[in-house]
C-alpha cells in the first residue's frame, strides 16, 4: 500500500525460504518505482494468479499509475492487497532486504495465506508466454 491507495507489480521470481520460521522471497529491479512503495509500506502480499488472470498480469506488469482501476480487491492483515480471483494469496511483513546485482533479494516473514479452492490452473510465464500447466 501506498497510504491508502493500493500497489502491486508482476514478478517473476517466488520461492519458499523456510517453514520454520515461515518465510519467503522474491527479486524486484531496485530501481522499480512500485518496489519503492511496497518496501515504505513494510508489506506485501503475493498474490498466486489463476490461468483466466492473464489481463490483470499484464495490467501489473505495466507502468500503469492506477493498477487497481479495474481490479478488484480486499486488504490482507497488513492492508495489503488480495487480488480477488487469485488462487491464493501469502501475506507478509518484509524481514529482510539484501541486494543482488540491479535486484534485491526480499525475504518476508508470513502472516498468513489462504488457497481459494478453484479449479482453475496458475498462471505461468514460460517461453515468452503466459500459459499454466495440469499437475497431477
Amino acid at each position: 500500500m501506498a497510504g491508502d491507495q493500493p500497489v502491486g507489480m508482476t514478478i517473476g521470481s517466488f520461492t519458499s525460504v523456510s517453514l520454520e520460521p515461515a518465510l519467503v522471497a522474491w527479486l524486484p529491479t531496485r530501481d522499480s518505482a512500485t518496489w519503492a512503495q511496497i518496501k515504505a509500506s513494510g508489506s506485501f502480499c503475493a498474490n498466486i494468479l489463476s490461468a483466466h488472470q492473464g489481463d490483470v498480469c499484464g495490467v501489473f506488469a505495466s507502468r500503469s499509475e492506477d493498477k487497481f482501476a479495474d481490479v478488484a480487491w480486499r486488504a490482507a492483515g497488513s492492508g495489503s492487497p488480495i487480488i480477488e480471483g487469485s488462487l491464493g494469496w501469502i501475506d507478509c511483513d518484509i524481514d529482510a532486504i539484501h541486494p543482488a546485482g540491479d535486484h534485491d533479494i526480499v525475504v518476508g516473514a508470513v502472516r498468513s495465506l489462504a488457497v481459494s479452492g478453484a479449479d482453475d490452473g496458475p498462471l505461468v510465464f514460460f517461453k515468452g508466454a503466459l500459459g499454466t500447466f495440469d499437475a497431477h
